[in-house]
């Protein structure tokens, strides 16, 4: 039991010594406290990455909230372990003070004082309302990230103080819709970036050199492979739409993440083995954004900047019914990310939905940068409708031209030299998909449809990790015919830019950046004549040229791959190559899933569903599919996913809608999406996630529960069964 008196005694020296001349009290110890009010908490109240946060409380007389110097107080095991704003354990005897609010959540001291002085006056966590705040004392001493305790001579074992500054009462203002924060100047170019890490350009040319001579770990080339429709075709006969597979994998980063309970080690493992990246989160803080939603956005950008290198670099902007840049561009160091975590965690949420502001001022970040790293990316999340740019504030108005919602300086074919993918996230069932695909569409990102609001985190933890992992920058496939008499029909490359050129000889598709171990794969169709005068044919020749982010070089891979086929006089039956037919299938399916979504919109739901079963009854019949291709049986699963989403009118606005889009845009780009949980995710195995995608969003699973197979996993928008379903 603590003497009160003692403890007394040593406040009453400690408050001499630390200058305070204001009231301080001693509250009873813990184990006379009462239980706070249950008003005071949310739904909000278990975000933090720890595991799950114990609610330490103190009575409330004089004052419900303390600073705990922590050391080995009573009863500690009932305090949460984890900061919720710079998201480090709060552990005894590191010499951390800790303040514990009214509403009893705890804080690192420097944390919420520096988040107050961003002008925020309720709870990170649950967003209580304040009656007191916490103010830094002269005497603190945050230059080591920690209080100027032991200079003093006083024990770190005493129970709780309080360092207060109690708030006025709240003056009514219907005008101060929007925060403090959005009233401070911005230079008017956004050329203040933070330098780059010159020690990491250094070990980039140390990679280079090792690549060089042969390292076992080097980052290698694209791997390119070609399958044609079938092995031989008869001289005497000719095939019109023959069909040739080119299939390119990515190569391995040389260290690729690993699973690691300690960050540091991981990072330290891969920082230099992988090309930083300059990353812009424009994040809707709008009044709908209120309570948990804000709250797990809060908790999701924290594993962001936990996750960033400090080689990397990261800028923020906020906004509602205006934008807001935070912060400009700045590494991730050990203080940057401290920064970035109590800015990001001063957020509050009002006013309408500006995602058009929101995106210029993004897109200005990357545009007016002084300094540039090879991989640039905006992440954009939003819950609403844009209010000012397709809907006016009035709602007088709808405008269709989603164009008007990105600026021109990143548009993927705005020949302006910039490509900036945006990756756009639709929070909750409220947002406007249409115009979220559109970003990303036109961008060259890709749209995923958080439906349930707890796997944001996972959803943002899969983004990074693929762009964290980009091994291949500015890839452009190069097809040309080989034989004299042959010509391109078609190149079916989903979204990618495609070309035909020189008398339909040659075609070209640019793919632009490659995350480490991604696939894609593109059909070229050509017509094979009659030729009686060979025995074999040769059809394609592919190359490749990329650039390798890491070394700046430019790669060409000439003749990557060849394809021949046989033409003897007479054949036998031919069988339709796996790889082609799966690949057809994949194709076909996303074309049923567009032409369903315009039935859809046109208000024919019937039509909708009729084209989706009849694409599943088609694909149930190919050889793939009735062999058990696990991508075949996926995408009929999705198919009949889809059916059940275009039931009705209101489930296909409510979920409809944004689960189709985000499909076609996982298929369109051959790249991961999340969307939704309407399945048992637990059994599928994720499509178009790379190695470090899955690293990724693992780690954030464990981080929130300790236990990743415990968490409920993302779907994505597409998935693979981990075993053949029974015939029906």
């Amino acid at each position: 039991m603590i003497d009160l008196k003692e403890m007394g005694s040593k406040w009453r020296k400690a408050k001499l010594a630390l200058g305070i001349n204001m009231c301080l009290h001693v509250p009873q110890t813990l184990e006379h406290d009462s239980s706070p009010s249950p008003s005071r908490f949310s739904d909000a109240v278990s975000l933090s990455p720890a595991s799950a946060l114990s609610r330490g409380s103190t009575t409330s007389t004089p004052s419900s909230s303390g600073l705990r110097l922590s050391k080995s107080g009573t009863k500690s095991s009932k305090l949460q372990s984890t900061c919720a704003i710079c998201l480090t354990a709060m552990k005894p005897g590191h010499g951390h003070a800790i303040f514990t609010a009214e509403c009893s959540h705890s804080f690192h001291f420097h944390c919420i004082t520096s988040n107050v002085k961003h002008g925020n006056q309720s709870c990170p966590v649950c967003r209580a309302k304040w009656k007191e705040v916490p103010f830094q004392n002269p005497a603190y001493d945050i230059s080591h990230g920690r209080q100027r305790i032991n200079a003093v001579g006083w024990p770190q074992d005493d129970a709780w103080m309080t360092v207060l500054r109690r708030l006025p009462p709240a003056r009514l203002d219907a005008n101060r819709h929007i925060s403090s924060l959005y009233h401070a100047q911005e230079p008017p170019i956004f050329n203040d970036d933070e330098t780059l890490d010159q020690q990491h350009e250094i070990a980039e040319r140390n990679v280079s050199i090792k690549d060089d001579v042969g390292d076992p770990d080097s980052v290698g080339t694209i791997e390119v492979k070609t399958y044609p429709e079938v092995l031989a075709v008869s001289r005497s006969a000719c095939h019109d739409n023959f069909t040739v597979l080119i299939h390119l994998k990515a190569p391995v980063t040389s260290r690729r993440h690993i699973n690691s309970s300690d960050h540091t080690e991981l990072l330290q493992v891969s920082e230099n083995s992988r090309t930083p990246v300059d990353l812009v989160t424009v994040l809707d803080v709008s009044g709908s954004m209120a309570g948990t939603k804000l709250a797990l956005l809060k908790r999701a950008m924290g594993f962001v900047i936990q996750n960033l290198g400090p080689s990397d670099r990261l800028s923020v902007i906020a906004f509602s019914s205006t934008a807001r840049r935070l912060f400009p561009l700045r590494r991730m160091t050990e203080a940057g990310r401290q920064e970035a975590l109590q800015a990001v965690n001063s957020l509050i949420s009002n006013g309408g939905t500006n995602i058009a502001e929101g995106l210029r001022k993004g897109a200005k970040v990357i545009v007016d940068r002084k300094w540039k790293n090879s991989v640039a990316s905006i992440i954009l999340l939003s819950d609403g409708q844009d209010t000012y740019t397709v809907t006016s504030p009035s709602g007088t108005h709808r405008r269709k031209d989603y164009k008007s919602l990105l600026p021109i300086s990143i548009h993927q074919n705005g020949g302006t030299g910039f490509h900036i993918p945006v990756h756009s996230f639709g929070f909750g069932a409220d947002h406007d998909a249409t115009s979220m695909h559109s970003i990303s569409e036109i961008s060259g990102g890709t749209f995923s449809f958080i439906e349930a609001e707890g796997v944001i985190q996972d959803a943002f933890a899969q983004c990074i990790g693929g762009l964290l992992s980009v091994v291949v920058q500015e890839l452009q496939v190069q097809v040309e015919c080989v034989h004299r008499s042959l010509h391109i029909g078609s190149i079916k490359a989903g979204s990618y830019r495609t070309s035909i050129i020189g008398n339909a000889r040659m075609g070209t598709v640019d793919v632009g950046d490659l995350y480490a171990e991604e696939e894609r794969d593109f059909l070229v169709t050509i017509n094979i004549p009659v030729d009686r005068s060979i025995d074999q044919m040769s059809l394609l020749k592919v190359d490749c040229v990329y650039r390798d982010p890491i070394t700046k070089d430019a790669v060409t891979l000439e003749g990557a791959s060849q394809v021949k086929i046989q033409r003897p006089e007479i054949i036998g039956a031919q069988v339709v190559s796996m790889e082609v037919d799966r690949q057809r299938n994949r194709l076909h399916a996303a074309e049923a899933m567009a032409e369903a979504r315009v039935a859809a919109e046109n208000g024919d739901l019937a039509r909708a569903v009729c084209v989706l079963e009849r694409c599943y009854k088609s694909l149930s019949e190919t050889a793939s599919t009735e062999s058990g291709d696990r991508l075949c049986v996926a995408l009929c699963a999705e198919l009949k996913e889809m059916q059940e989403r275009m039931a009705n009118r209101q489930i296909y606005e409510a979920s409809g809608r944004a689960y189709v889009l985000s499909g076609l845009s996982s298929h369109s780009w051959q790249r991961a999406t999340a969307r939704g949980d309407s399945t048992d995710s637990t059994s599928l195995l994720q499509a178009y996630q790379t190695p470090s995608m899955v690293d990724m969003v693992t780690r954030s699973q464990t981080m929130l529960l300790g236990n990743p197979s415990s968490h409920r996993k993302l779907q994505q928008a597409l998935s693979f069964p981990a075993a053949r379903p029974q015939p029906r």
